[in-house]
């Protein structure tokens, strides 16, 4: 389970081998073992042995911004494995082999698109002919991006660019079906300038911090990317990892707003735009931790969505030192 703190001045202790937490008026316990993360979204109180507690069981501590962007955690200070993938992952992403990797995120991410597009389809008869028109136009870049050759060096403004108008497809299509008081012009971040894109940006931001935990856990340096730059300071890998999963979060998003559960008072007013308040992030992480520990078929076996995460990450390492060639991830 993903324990959340988003009450200021909540706090967090250790009580034998439990959590002990203060979230507005409730105290209660978890025992440790039943907890995969803690996420903590605003001002708090934490007690140095909880923290050791949560190291000891592989339990990584995430420090979110008020638009859900990861800041922070505490983790163990080991590798996750062997330096070796960490030098592989440096050699082949300068190489043709490297643009393969990144072609193949690139291209999972538009096959969830348009798998989520022609989900909504079906029950929106009057909607069809728009949505048919996007998928076909999604389907269309799929092709030109399976068709790049090179390096990444070589075709990485290429790449870009094809996701860009991926993105501007998609995005116009989700806005198409949105209820009239809810509709969005394209994407917008920190802060969102409408009420949709501050939903999104903060279960990106949870994205973020469960892709980041899967690389270090499979042996992958966060900061090394393919297809994103190696900038000071930038998880470029988790930038470049993320866009398989962010379907999780726009696929949440889309069914609170069809499911008439979003209202106005889940968001702040800001300079420049929206951010989601306590009673916004409540709603949003709930409905997202039920997507993500839905069951789904991944590789011939019954899965959870959130552990395909860190499946993929391990696949890909062992895709690096060659101990395995399948790194093929289905659609989520």
């Amino acid at each position: 389970m993903q324990l959340v703190i988003n009450t200021y001045g909540s706090y967090l202790r250790k009580n034998g081998d439990c959590f002990l937490v203060k979230n507005e008026d409730k105290v209660f316990e978890v025992s440790a073992k039943k907890v995969d993360s803690i996420t903590i979204t605003t001002s708090a109180y934490l007690s140095t042995d909880a923290l050791k507690m949560a190291i000891d069981n592989n339990i990584d501590v995430i420090f979110l911004d008020e638009f859900g962007d990861p800041y922070g955690r505490v983790w163990h200070s080991k590798l996750g494995s062997t330096v070796l993938i960490r030098r592989k992952q440096l050699e082949v992403s300068a190489t043709e082999e490297g643009l393969e990797f990144a072609k193949e995120w690139v291209l999972r991410k538009v096959e969830n698109q348009i798998d989520f597009l022609k989900r909504l389809k079906r029950p929106r008869e009057d909607k069809a002919e728009k949505l048919e028109d996007s998928i076909k136009g999604l389907s269309d870049i799929k092709q030109k991006i399976s068709s790049l050759k090179g390096t990444i060096d070589e075709r990485r403004g290429n790449i870009m660019a094809i996701e860009g108008a991926a993105g501007k497809i998609y995005f116009d299509s989700l806005n198409y079906i949105m209820p009239e008081r809810f509709k969005f012009d394209g994407r917008s971040r920190n802060p969102a300038k409408d009420e949709f894109n501050a939903l999104l940006n903060y279960g990106y931001g949870v994205l973020y911090s469960l892709v980041e935990k899967a690389c270090i856990i499979a042996g992958l340096d966060p900061y090394i990317g393919f297809l994103h730059t190696d900038n000071y300071n930038k998880k470029s890998l988790v930038f470049d990892l993320i866009e398989m999963f962010r379907i999780l979060a726009e696929e949440t998003v889309v069914y609170l707003f069809s499911g008439r559960k979003v209202k106005v008072e889940f968001f702040d007013k800001v300079k420049g735009g929206f951010t989601l308040n306590k009673e916004g992030r409540a709603v949003l992480i709930e409905a997202l931790n039920r997507n993500l520990d839905e069951t789904v078929r991944y590789r011939g076996r019954n899965i959870q969505k959130r552990n395909i995460i860190q499946f993929e990450c391990h696949s890909i390492a062992n895709k690096l030192i060659k101990e395995t060639k399948d790194v093929g991830l289905g659609n989520i």
